[in-house]
């Protein structure tokens, strides 16, 4: 079982009144509600958490890529991991991921992930995504080209790494003379590749037909995720091979503190404004993004999104999030691993508005009282 540390870096000082004036925290959220200096502060205390889970033991951090948002305010996630390849010693850095589509030509992911790989020495998880759906109209692409960019863009990505350059590229999106990637990952033929998902049937197949890890999209139903992972595993027969536990990582916020009683007290007001805030707006998917059939799949999971949750009682029956005293925690994590099957365990350790000294008590319990128990069960 691994463990990493996910970070959204997400804005915490939205107005009190947001989710009646505003219909959304992405794409045409006023950038006049965004305090520079502020900002700074947040992406420092941030980078201090994932450095933090280094030194705690985590198996790795994870950093991503949204645009135009408050829901997480890293735009460029190779900068963070580029601080993090040399701020940490250990941990893989999981960069989920670069939206391929929005990277013109895409040749700059292979070369930047070349570059964090040599940098950390080998460390670095690959999270090659479609983008999501409002980032489509924040770079006002084609929704209905995103899979075959994607694909193009995917399998440019793995030609840069795999083979020796210079080669010529011409594809349906990009047309390229020269490709000649300098420099070249340090883990060979490439790095682990992981592609993240809600539920579009496409994306499964894809990631079981190309043997990949598959990282569920957070805040769903536990049944949600069951359906889905029980999909992957599917396809991965349908291919002729066993799924490995590894291959799927389980994705969700996590806070543990001395008591059920404190962890509540102590979280609740902080995950309310994640959800009424943050959240308003994550869920479009504009025209063309994906196929009917997968669309008709993700409305129904909608349903199950955590958005419709009300109460602290609807939180814990769906496993939105897992809250609690450390033996709370470990014991819910244990039976739910288990039923899933997963070999990844995404931990969102900080999470809308929770403080940095809380977001780093909540990392240090996990790691001191929750990882080292579930570690000992080995592949629960």
């Amino acid at each position: 079982m691994k463990f990493f540390a996910f970070h959204l870096m997400p804005w915490d000082r939205l107005p009190a009144d947001f989710a009646e004036r505003y219909d959304s925290a992405w794409t045409t959220i006023p950038n006049s509600l965004y305090d520079p200096l502020h900002g700074g502060k947040l992406y420092n205390d941030y980078l201090d958490q994932l450095v933090l889970a280094d030194q705690l033991g985590f198996d790795g951090v994870c950093v991503n890529e949204h645009h135009q948002n408050a829901y997480g305010t890293m735009p460029s996630p190779n900068l963070m991991a580029s601080i993090l390849a040399r701020q940490t010693k250990r941990v893989k850095i999981a960069v989920v991921g670069n939206a391929l589509p929005f990277y013109n030509p895409p040749t700059r992911v292979a070369e930047e992930f070349a570059m964090l790989d040599c940098i950390s020495g080998g460390r670095l998880i690959a999270g090659l995504v479609v983008g999501g759906g409002p980032e489509y109209f924040s770079f006002s692409l084609n929704p209905t080209h995103a899979r075959s960019m994607y694909r193009e863009a995917f399998d440019l990505v793995l030609r840069c790494w795999t083979e020796e350059g210079p080669f010529e590229h011409y594809g349906q999106h990009w047309k390229l003379r020269y490709v000649n990637p300098w420099p070249r990952p340090v883990q060979q033929p490439h790095p682990p590749i992981w592609i993240p998902g809600a539920g579009s049937r496409e994306t499964i197949q894809f990631v079981a037909e190309r043997r990949y890890a598959y990282m569920g999209i957070p805040y769903f139903h536990l049944d949600f995720f069951q359906r889905n992972f029980d999909m992957f595993r599917d396809a991965c027969e349908k291919n002729g091979y066993t799924a490995d536990p590894e291959q799927l990582g389980w994705l969700l916020p996590i806070y543990v503190a001395e008591t059920d009683a404190q962890a509540w007290e102590e979280y609740e007001e902080h995950l309310w404004y994640f959800v009424r805030n943050l959240l308003k707006g994550l869920v479009i998917f504009p025209p063309g993004y994906t196929s009917a059939r997968s669309i008709a799949g993700i409305q129904r999971g909608l349903q199950q999104f955590m958005t419709v949750c009300q109460t602290r009682d609807d939180i814990e029956r769906g496993g939105y999030a897992i809250v609690g005293s450390p033996e709370t925690v470990r014991e819910k994590l244990q039976t739910y691993i288990h039923q899933l099957g997963v070999g990844n365990l995404l931990g969102l350790f900080q999470l809308g508005t929770l403080p940095h000294e809380l977001a780093c008590k909540n990392m240090s319990l996990f790691a001191e009282q929750v990882m080292p128990k579930l570690r000992a069960i080995g592949q629960i």
